[in-house]
């Protein structure tokens, strides 16, 4: 039997080779790259704004069911960001301003931000709205990617060639909360709708940058179903049954303003494939990826759809008094189970549908997993019944049980 002492050099040793065996492997693409809002936030807002700006994401409960603490982002646990990263083999993308190095972002950046919008404050400055001078716009987003470049090819931009064309591009989710903050200030919808081609025009212009920039693959998702939010199902409670989905139970006039947006999104996509034919330009169906929630929650596991989870004690689970995080808010016992988690933002559960139906390729076009032949776990999830959880904490479970088995022997046998 070999003594603890003897036994500790070949015991790290064997550490050492699992944790590398852990690392994951075979990327499908080396690095991601991803601009948006809270819907991809994770974790630039607090860097931004501070820790202490009273925003209730940057502490429990938000995060509690996959990280065990808040990390920024606007919900539970993870988002669809994280769930892409993951099937895609790379680490969670890391929040741009908690880095410093090229180093650090080896992986690639996330530069998302929670309250986000496409357009600048002069825009809605102009036309008679104050969203405030300080928030965080797309032009910012691609400053601090352009920031990024320079940090990692200093005067010579053409030196990150390889950097562009083999990356993954997300351009958004971007562009809801130009609509949900006038909505929120009860701006009539007939104004708001005259955002929408600048909004999708700003989406545009920076897909085109990238491209000049050298990016060869985007995503850029369209907007998700507002009907189907909690807090505006509460604020925008109707009377009339005409007002509401039959099928869902989400506003019908809210709904068909996402879909407007969609729309006019996916025909300026198509324009941009036929100026820049050498790029793939993939749109990411949000809205048609949630729907499967509301329609058919049961078969992701999800019981309330229109509920949240973290909020007040009205109807779908939201108030006008308290909010998650803030004043006599209730948090249910089970996440999994609820389509929303704080009344604005999706349950990691929503959020992992959504997913699937991108990654399946149900709900990208073209389907991201036609555009790469190096990414088998995409081939292999577009043609599975059930998204196979590849989550960072089930998998270092399963490493750390081997680890504590190999100690074991190493140390008294």
């Amino acid at each position: 039997m070999a003594s603890p002492a003897s036994g500790l050099p070949v015991a790290a040793a064997v550490l050492a080779v699992v944790l590398v065996g852990a690392a994951p492997a075979g990327a499908c693409y080396p690095r991601v790259f991803s601009f948006g809002d809270s819907l991809a936030d994770t974790g630039n807002y607090g860097f931004y704004y501070g820790k202490d700006s009273g925003e209730p994401a940057l502490h429990p409960p938000y995060g509690e069911t996959f990280f065990r603490n808040a990390t920024g982002r606007f919900s539970n646990g993870r988002l669809v960001l994280d769930f892409i990263a993951d099937t895609m083999g790379l680490p969670f993308v890391r929040p741009y301003l908690s880095g410093g190095t090229a180093e650090d972002f080896a992986c690639g950046a996330n530069f998302a931000v929670g309250g986000a919008t496409a357009l600048s404050p002069d825009f809605f400055r102009k036309r008679g709205f104050d969203i405030g001078s300080n928030r965080v716009h797309l032009d910012m987003e691609m400053k601090w990617f352009r920031d990024l470049l320079n940090l990692s090819c200093p005067g010579d931009l053409a030196g990150c060639s390889d950097i562009m064309d083999q990356s993954l591009f997300l351009v958004g989710e971007i562009g809801g909360n130009d609509y949900n903050l006038p909505l929120l200030s009860r701006v009539p919808i007939e104004k708001i709708r005259t955002f929408m081609p600048s909004v999708v025009a700003k989406i545009s212009s920076t897909i085109t940058e990238l491209i000049k920039l050298g990016a060869k693959t985007l995503v850029v998702p369209g907007n998700l179903p507002i009907g189907c939010v909690p807090k505006y199902l509460l604020i925008f409670k109707s009377d009339n049954k005409e007002d509401y989905e039959p099928e869902t139970g989400c506003l019908l006039w809210m709904n068909e303003f996402s879909r407007d947006h969609n729309k006019l999104l996916v025909e300026e996509l198509e324009k941009l494939r036929k100026i820049h034919p050498g790029a793939t330009i993939i749109y990411a169906d949000y809205y048609g990826a949630a729907m499967e929630i509301f329609v058919s929650p049961e078969q992701f596991g999800i019981k309330d759809p229109l509920v949240a989870c973290c909020g007040g004690k009205g109807s779908y689970g939201v108030s006008l008094t308290a909010t998650c995080g803030i004043g006599e808010y209730k948090v249910c016992g089970n996440p999994d189970k609820y389509g929303s988690w704080d009344g604005f933002h999706p349950s990691e559960a929503a959020y992992k549908a959504i997913a699937i139906g991108l990654l399946r390729g149900s709900y990208t076009q073209p389907s991201i997993a036609s555009t790469t032949s190096s990414c088998p776990q995409l081939t292999e999830l577009s043609s599975s019944v059930e998204y196979k959880n590849r989550g960072t904490v089930p998998h270092f479970m399963a490493v750390a049980q081997v680890i504590g088995w190999l100690l074991f022997y190493l140390l008294f046998f």
